[in-house]
């Protein structure tokens, strides 16, 4: 799976608008890119959906907002949600999604380093 690289464009920089410049990661994974904060993954990418960490609390809220559950495979992923391009038109659209979850990375603890 290849992703959209105007939509990556369009994160990268509400995931900095809502991080900083110095406060996210950017990960390759699955073909996909992944954006992480605070060690914690906020969204991601893949061929042309916007992928969101809403956490198991936030996934109810985020159906009915028009998400739509994540799957790999046969498996849900718990706790992420995936947003269609097309219903992210604008920089207002895709920050309501990105912003809470970039809030949401920053306020869990870090995950301990790999050793």
């Amino acid at each position: 799976m290849a992703y959209d690289e105007e939509l990556a464009g369009r994160i990268r920089e509400a995931v900095v608008s809502a991080a900083g410049e110095d406060g996210y990661r950017e990960i390759s994974m699955f073909g996909g890119l992944c954006w992480t904060v605070n060690t914690h993954m906020a969204v991601g990418t893949g061929d042309v959906d916007l992928m969101v960490h809403v956490g198991k609390e936030g996934v109810e809220s985020a159906l009915a907002q028009g998400a739509r559950l994540a799957t790999m495979g046969a498996r849900t992923m718990g706790g992420i949600v995936l947003v269609a391009a097309e219903d992210l038109p604008d920089a207002a659209s895709l920050d309501a999604w990105v912003r809470p979850a970039v809030e949401r990375a920053i306020a869990r603890s870090p995950k301990p380093p790999k050793r």
